[in-house]
């Protein structure tokens, strides 16, 4: 991530993404997983520091937001799209498609449109690598990828360990000393 604050410096931040042969997802990201289970129509959000489970519905209705993408559900104009034809990426065919979408409007200046690319696997259908530019500055996801074994079942469940909760609470802030 670049944010287009003059003199900020990237930022890192690694993850990993698997997907099963039945197209369920799963993200690690710090101390939080995300997996997604389209046929059962739920994403579960796991909190690996407090062991606690999140079970939320997946909305009812088409994607309209193509993966590795962030969702505007208030864009005021829907996504233009264009294709960006088939490459390569570490020495996987990839699809690439340019997203152009007006975010909602802020309050401040008026709002510029953000663009993003992506580059999907032809064969894993995960995005390759995403970019996504727009007032904030720049956002690139890049994935390396492994020949492996399909995951284990077990990679998309809630662990037996974790307690089913209503909703994440974010961390306390450091008390001042």
């Amino acid at each position: 991530m670049q944010l287009a604050t003059p003199g900020s410096l990237p930022q890192v931040s690694p993850s990993q993404m698997l997907r099963s042969g039945d197209g369920k997802m799963r993200i690690d990201f710090g101390n939080t997983s995300m997996i997604t289970d389209p046929a059962a129509m739920k994403t579960i959000l796991l909190d690996h520091i407090k062991k606690e489970a999140l079970t939320v519905p997946l909305p009812q209705g088409p994607q309209l937001t193509p993966p590795g993408l962030p969702a505007f559900p208030n864009s005021p104009v829907p996504p233009q799209a264009l294709s960006l034809g088939k490459a390569l990426i570490d020495g996987h065919e990839v699809e690439g498609m340019q997203y152009t979408f007006q975010p909602p409007a802020l309050p401040k200046p008026p709002a510029m449109p953000t663009t993003a690319e992506v580059w999907t696997s032809v064969k894993t259908k995960l995005p390759m690598l995403t970019k996504i530019t727009g007032p904030f500055g720049q956002q690139i996801c890049q994935c390396k990828t492994s020949t492996a074994p399909e995951p284990p079942p077990t990679a998309f469940q809630i662990p037996q360990d974790y307690k089913p909760v209503t909703s994440l609470t974010p961390p306390k802030p450091p008390s001042p000393r």
